[in-house]
């Protein structure tokens, strides 16, 4: 029997029941109430990050932290449509409040200036969910192993150009209830040919549906960066895997690297240095550096609004999907590529 994570808060008032109808209609009066009484950190107030935190305001959580240190810039006003083109120089998070707090007065929106890497261990246990945006390798290794360890789900996620993706980390045994068309079991008929019963094929009853308790497993962001590409088993999936989970790998190490994302304004230089660490960590994995082609770099600088906005709800998505434990989780990545107009779901990590 899978146990249902129940908040203690989490009654709907009437006024909530009349603003989430259409919702709880959609996913039940059980499911909105564990998603109402859920507190999610969101790191990151760029483009993907206001569309996530949209998301996550209108489906109704309880409580949502928008945290970011960094000051409101003109490169960051494009895709980010929580701030208003006149708070230039004011911080991202402070900056994206007031428009957040409006698109739902019944969530606790609240704005943190502070640097997350400087946040100590006993911040993040405070929340249900951490989403983690436009954030560096080791700062989301290290709260993703720190989360897993108390049974607080992890989402990661980033736009790089046409390109994007999401990460989660739902824990070894995550549960949730999948809603399906009832199957209705046929009555035996007796036959004319020596009262043998007639066999008959089980039958779908479009009008019901019951719902079926399921677990997915996941593993932490570090093993799902770490294949050992070397394996039969990976090389032999090497054709199916998409090239954006190769283009994750050199852009967060030049983020470790330059501190910074891939820059418009120096976009030669940046080239270079993009495809010097493709090179180097294909080379790493022991693969061919032709899995991202010569032409990569012209579509990884800056953040697009059209993929911010599809990355930002599939990732919205799946955190209220896990919240509320409804429906089947993506696992563990999805990639989003802008030149194809399509994404992947797929698995990494260890079996």
């Amino acid at each position: 029997m899978i146990d249902m994570i129940e908040k203690e808060d989490s009654i709907i008032s009437e006024e909530e029941a009349a603003q989430y109808d259409r919702q709880i209609r959609l996913w039940g009066l059980d499911a909105q109430k564990r998603l109402r009484g859920s507190r999610v950190l969101l790191v990151g107030l760029r483009g993907l990050g206001a569309e996530v935190a949209k998301n996550l305001i209108l489906a109704g959580v309880k409580g949502l932290t928008l945290l970011d240190h960094d000051q409101v810039t003109e490169e960051s006003c494009r895709a980010q449509f929580l701030i208003p083109v006149s708070a230039q120089g004011q911080n991202r998070a402070q900056a994206s409040l007031e428009r957040a707090q409006y698109l739902n007065p019944m969530v606790e929106v609240k704005a943190d200036t502070d640097r997350v890497e400087d946040k100590p261990d006993e911040f993040f246990l405070q929340f249900d969910a951490v989403c983690l945006t436009g954030c560096s390798r080791d700062l989301m290794v290290r709260v993703d192993q720190l989360c897993s360890q108390n049974n607080i789900k992890v989402f990661c996620g980033d736009v790089f150009g046409y390109h994007g993706y999401m990460f989660s980390d739902l824990g070894l045994e995550h549960n949730y209830v999948e809603e399906k068309p009832k199957v209705v079991k046929p009555k035996k008929e007796e036959s004319n040919d020596n009262d043998m019963p007639k066999a008959k094929k089980p039958k779908v009853d479009p009008n019901e549906t019951t719902m079926i308790k399921k677990t997915a497993s996941f593993c932490c962001f570090k093993d799902a960066l770490e294949v050992d590409w070397t394996s039969e088993k990976a090389r032999s999936s090497l054709k199916r895997t998409p090239v954006d989970y190769f283009l994750l790998h050199v852009v967060l190490k030049f983020r470790t690297d330059k501190g910074r994302d891939p820059d418009p304004e120096c976009f030669a230089e940046d080239s270079t240095l993009l495809r010097q660490i493709r090179d180097d960590v294909l080379e790493a994995m022991s693969l061919n550096s032709e899995l991202l082609p010569h032409d990569f770099v012209s579509y990884c600088f800056s953040e697009m609004a059209p993929v911010c906005a599809v990355v930002g709800g599939v990732l919205g998505q799946e955190v209220v999907k896990a919240l509320s434990q409804r429906d089947a989780p993506h696992r563990n990545f999805f990639f989003f590529d802008g030149m194809k107009g399509s994404g992947v779901v797929d698995y990494f990590g260890p079996n």
